[in-house]
């Protein structure tokens, strides 16, 4: 409990000499006490926020589904803030596909690429979510740049998407178009 000490109980000035002047004393313990009891009961009843993460599905044992080369769409993530695109899968070697170029840009960016391949994906199969991307990325592309292809995936709502190796041939491909 808390105490006040005054001294003596002599509050009259006796023979003219005037009385001393104790100072007070208030013991902090107890209010010590209920500080730390409420820190722990706040810590312990608090929710801690959960961290913001993207779920990783990983494929099915076995062999890989087929995607026809109209709803197909790869991009191809480099270094700079480069990302580049390619409608289908570029796996026919006499008809080698034409690379173009983006940014991860709000305004004429790769996002704007993605809706439009969804739009000519929902014309032709009446489902946008036919459309499946292959995101490759190059030994020197930033980590930074694929989460931001990841993060374009999310923000155009794609179904389908995958992280696949890049080929020699891309990578070939890539080099001619930055000398």
């Amino acid at each position: 409990m808390a105490e006040m000490n005054t001294g003596n109980d002599q509050g009259r000035n006796h023979g003219g000499h005037r009385s001393k002047k104790l100072s007070t004393r208030v013991d902090m313990t107890p209010m010590v006490d209920l500080g730390f009891l409420l820190i722990t009961f706040f810590m312990l009843t608090t929710t801690m926020a959960k961290p913001k993460v993207l779920n990783l599905i990983m494929p099915a044992d076995g062999e890989g589904v087929p995607v026809g080369e109209s709803k197909a769409l790869t991009l191809l993530v480099s270094e700079n803030n480069v990302i580049s695109w390619y409608d289908g899968q570029g796996d026919d070697p006499l008809h080698p596909p034409v690379i173009h170029q983006s940014s991860f840009s709000p305004a004429n960016g790769i996002g704007e690429v993605i809706r439009a391949k969804q739009k000519k994906v929902a014309a032709a199969f009446g489902d946008p979510d036919d459309l499946v991307i292959m995101i490759k990325a190059t030994k020197e592309s930033s980590y930074r740049n694929m989460v931001d292809a990841l993060d374009e995936m999310k923000i155009n709502r794609v179904a389908r998407y995958a992280l696949v190796d890049i080929t020699e041939q891309e990578v070939n491909m890539l080099d001619a178009l930055h000398p």
